[in-house]
């Protein structure tokens, strides 16, 4: 790959993967547009680990002290606040996980289309919109509930969809719960972890069936690029959430499906 086409990929990825406006669309996207070769799974591999590695140094105390708790209530069954919320963490994931297994190919044939993008972008942007709205935003983590889990692990599971956007389907759901926007920032990017694991280890496994020949050069390029672009998206976002609010995203979202309509339609 031209190193052009890494950066600006690679920025993509890493600015999209958390900020809900959905990192599968642009990648589709951006090389349609541009007219550029499909950059492939081991590409979207090592853009993924790059995201995956900000999200783990950025939330690194969190995670020590949830992995701590959850290891003790593991062996004494005793539950604290930080236990809760690991379990929470990985409950959550199981209904996204589930769908990836048994409806990855489906979605793989028949909805990355640039008019399945244009829908899912405007119609899940005008909802995060509503819940930012309409949410009563008064309730923090520790006040989650195993209804609230159930939910919104639910509601991950529809971001299989291109142009859903896994962080914006997340977070509205969390709006809807009557979350604040911290905390349901904070709880999508923490359920990231998982899932972006899970869905990196199967395009793994896809790529090793392939025997596909890798440009390490271009994978390791990747990696650096979306990971440093990610943590500072994330960074930006956690500190101003509260002020900025969903609808600049929201607007972008639509001017974006309306875009893709007029090109695509």
């Amino acid at each position: 790959m031209e190193l052009p086409h890494i950066l600006a990929l690679a920025l993509l990825q890493g600015l999209t993967e958390f900020l809900p406006i959905s990192s599968s669309a642009h990648l589709i996207l951006l090389p349609l547009i541009a007219g550029w070769e499909d950059q492939g799974l081991a590409f979207d591999v090592a853009v993924h680990v790059g995201t995956l590695s900000a999200v783990i140094y950025y939330f690194r105390h969190t995670l020590k002290e949830l992995s701590k708790d959850w290891t003790q209530s593991v062996l004494t069954r005793k539950q604290s606040i930080n236990s809760r919320l690991a379990w929470a963490v990985l409950l959550a994931t199981i209904p996204a996980g589930l769908a990836g297994l048994l409806l990855n190919d489906l979605v793989d044939d028949y909805l990355r289309s640039p008019l399945v993008i244009a829908a899912t972008t405007i119609g899940f942007g005008l909802l995060l919109g509503w819940a930012d709205w309409y949410g009563k935003r008064q309730r923090e983590l520790k006040q989650i509930t195993w209804q609230d889990v159930l939910y919104i692990g639910l509601a991950q599971a529809l971001s299989l969809i291109p142009g859903t956007s896994r962080s914006g389907i997340t977070m509205t759901a969390g709006l809807m719960l009557g979350l604040s926007r911290h905390a349901a920032a904070q709880f999508s990017f923490l359920l990231s972890i998982p899932i972006i694991t899970l869905a990196g280890g199967w395009i793994t496994v896809k790529l090793i069936k392939s025997a596909t020949n890798i440009d390490w050069i271009s994978l390791l390029s990747g990696t650096i690029f979306s990971a440093i672009s990610a943590y500072f998206c994330i960074y930006f976002f956690m500190k101003l959430i509260n002020q900025i609010g969903m609808w600049p995203f929201v607007v972008y979202r639509l001017i974006l499906g309306v875009i893709l309509l007029a090109l695509f339609a």
